[in-house]
C-alpha cells in the first residue's frame, strides 16, 4: 500500500472515530437534558397552581370553583404560536387534583375524576411529604409515548391538604428533540467530509514533496544535476540534511577519483625520467647521454604541462561549484581572442608543418560575448592543442568565428563514436594516430569548465576530421 493511501486511511479512521464518539454523545445528551429541563418547568407549574387552588380544596368547592373554570379555559384556548421554525397548535397540560387521601377531586381532561390514586407514586410520595414525580408510558413498547407528571403539595395552614399534579406528554417536545438530532448529525456529516477534504490535502501535500525528495534521491543516485527542491518545516530539514549528504559523498568521490587519475597519469612520466636518470649514471655514448637527456626534459615538460592544467581545471571548478561565476567579465571580440590563441600556438604548428586558417563568417568580424577574455583565449588555445596532437603533419586547421560561435575543424582521423559521449572528462583521452596515448584529456575538460561559466556548451563531433564547436548564450 502506497504512502499517501496510508497517510488518508489512518486520518481518515481516527477523524471517524472522533466524530462518530462525539456524534453520540450529543445525541444521547439532548433527550435526557430535554427531559431535565422539561420536569423543572413542571415543578414550578405545580407549585404556583397548587398555591392557587388551595383555598378552594380547602372549602370542598375545587371542582366547581374559580380554579376549575380557569383551568377549563385553559384547555379550550386557541393557540397558534411559532416556536424556532415549529408550529404549536395545541395546549398540552394535564391537571388533576386529589384530597389528602389521594381521590381524584378534579381532573382537567374528566378521565379520572373520583379514582382513587394514592398509589400513584406523584401522589403518594407528595403525601409523604416528599418530591413526586413519574413517568408513564401509554404504550409500554414504546418510549415515545411516555407523559411527564410531577406533583406539588397542596397546602393549608401549613398542613397538606391535598396534591396537585402536571402531566405533560414527552411527544410535544419530540419534534424539537428530533430537529436538534437531526441538525447535529448534518453539522457531523458536513465535519466529516470537511477533515476528510482536509486529510486529502495534507495527505496530497505530504506525498507531493516527499516524492520531489525522493525524485531527487534518484537524481543523485544516477548522477544527475536535479537541483533540490524547496520543501518547508521538517522535510526542508530533510533535504538540506540530504543536500549536505550529497555534497560530501560528492566531494569525497571528486577525490578518490581525481587522485586514482592523478596517480595513474603521473606513473608514466615518473617511471621515465626514473630509467634515463638512472641510465645517465652510467658511462654512455654521448650521442645516448644526449637521447636520454632530451627524454627527461620531454617528460619533464609532460609533468609540468599536467600540473599547469590541473591547476588551471581546478580553479575553473572551484569557480564553478562555489558559485561565484567568473572574476572578470568583459565585453569579448571572438576574432581577437582566436588571433591571440593562433599567435601563441604558431612556433607548435611551424615545427609540424601545419597551417592555420582563421575562417570569418558574416557578423563574424564583430561578434563579441559577455565573459573573460583570458578563459576564452585559453579555451581556443586547448582546443588547438588538440587539433595538433591528432592531425597529420602537413595539414590544415581551420578556426571559424560566427556570432556566438568558435569552431575549430581539423583533418585527422576523428574519434570512435563510443568515445564522443566522454570527451572532457578529466584524464579521458583516447589513442594518437601514432598509436600513442599520451595526452592527459584535461584539455577539454577545462574547455568544458569555461564554457559552463559563460553559461555556453561545448559541442564535439566527426565531421571530415574531428570538430569542435564552443555556443554562447545570446545576450
Amino acid at each position: 500500500m502506497k504512502l499517501g493511501i496510508r497517510l488518508f486511511f489512518v486520518f481518515f479512521l481516527l477523524n471517524g472515530i472522533a466524530a462518530f464518539f462525539l456524534l453520540r454523545v450529543f445525541t444521547t445528551e439532548i433527550r435526557p437534558s430535554v427531559r431535565d429541563v422539561m420536569e423543572d418547568m413542571l415543578v414550578d407549574t405545580a407549585n404556583i397552581l397548587a398555591e392557587l387552588a388551595s383555598d378552594e380544596l380547602a372549602q370542598g368547592q375545587l371542582a366547581q370553583g374559580r380554579f376549575a373554570e380557569h383551568v377549563n379555559n385553559y384547555a379550550r384556548r386557541p393557540i397558534d404560536a411559532r416556536i424556532w421554525g415549529l408550529s404549536k397548535q395545541s395546549l398540552d397540560y394535564r391537571i388533576y387534583v386529589t384530597d389528602r387521601g389521594g381521590k381524584v377531586v378534579f381532573d382537567s381532561v374528566h378521565l379520572a375524576q373520583g379514582q382513587d390514586y394514592s398509589q400513584w407514586r406523584d401522589v403518594a410520595l407528595t403525601l409523604r411529604g416528599e418530591y413526586g414525580a413519574r413517568a408513564t408510558r401509554e404504550v409500554q413498547t414504546d418510549d415515545r409515548t411516555s407523559v411527564m407528571y410531577v406533583a406539588a403539595p397542596v397546602l393549608h395552614e401549613g398542613r397538606i391538604i391535598g396534591v396537585l399534579t402536571v402531566a405533560k406528554p414527552i411527544s410535544t417536545v419530540q419534534r424539537f428533540i428530533d430537529r436538534a438530532e437531526q441538525k447535529i448529525m448534518t453539522g457531523g456529516v458536513w465535519l466529516l467530509m470537511l477533515s476528510a477534504t482536509v486529510g486529502v490535502l495534507v495527505t496530497i501535500w505530504v506525498v507531493w514533496n516527499i516524492r520531489r525528495l525522493r525524485n531527487y534521491a534518484r537524481s543523485v543516485q544516477s548522477g544527475g544535476t536535479e537541483v533540490l527542491p524547496r520543501v518547508p518545516g521538517e522535510l526542508g530539514e530533510l533535504a538540506q540534511a540530504m543536500q549536505t549528504m550529497r555534497e560530501r559523498l560528492d566531494g569525497r568521490e571528486y577525490i578518490e577519483n581525481y587522485v586514482r587519475a592523478l596517480t595513474h597519469e603521473l606513473k608514466s612520466p615518473v617511471a621515465a625520467v626514473r630509467a634515463s636518470g638512472e641510465l645517465l649514471q652510467e658511462n654512455l655514448p654521448e650521442a645516448q647521454r644526449r637521447e636520454f637527456a632530451g627524454h627527461v626534459v620531454a617528460q619533464s615538460e609532460r609533468l609540468q604541462r599536467l600540473v599547469d592544467r590541473l591547476l588551471e581545471l581546478s580553479k575553473l571548478e572551484h569557480l564553478a561549484s562555489s558559485g561565484q561565476g567568473l572574476h572578470v567579465v568583459d565585453e569579448v571580440y571572438l576574432v581577437d581572442s582566436v588571433r591571440a590563441a593562433v599567435a601563441a600556438a604558431a612556433g607548435r604548428f611551424a615545427a609540424r608543418q601545419m597551417t592555420v586558417h582563421i575562417e570569418v563568417g558574416e557578423g563574424g568580424a564583430s561578434a563579441t560575448v559577455r565573459g573573460d577574455t583570458q578563459a576564452i583565449a585559453l579555451a581556443v588555445s586547448n582546443l588547438l592543442e588538440n587539433a595538433l596532437d591528432f592531425a597529420p603533419s602537413g595539414s590544415q586547421v581551420t578556426v571559424c568565428v560566427t556570432p556566438r560561435c568558435i569552431a575549430v575543424q581539423d583533418q585527422g582521423p576523428g574519434v570512435p563514436d563510443y568515445a564522443l559521449p566522454r570527451l572532457g572528462e578529466r584524464f579521458f583521452t583516447t589513442a594518437r594516430p601514432n598509436g600513442e596515448r599520451s595526452g592527459s584529456g584535461l584539455g577539454l575538460a577545462i574547455v568544458r569548465q569555461i564554457m559552463a561559466l559563460h553559461r555556453g556548451r561545448l559541442q564535439l563531433t566527426n565531421a571530415n576530421g574531428f570538430r569542435a564547436e564552443m555556443e554562447f548564450p545570446a545576450g
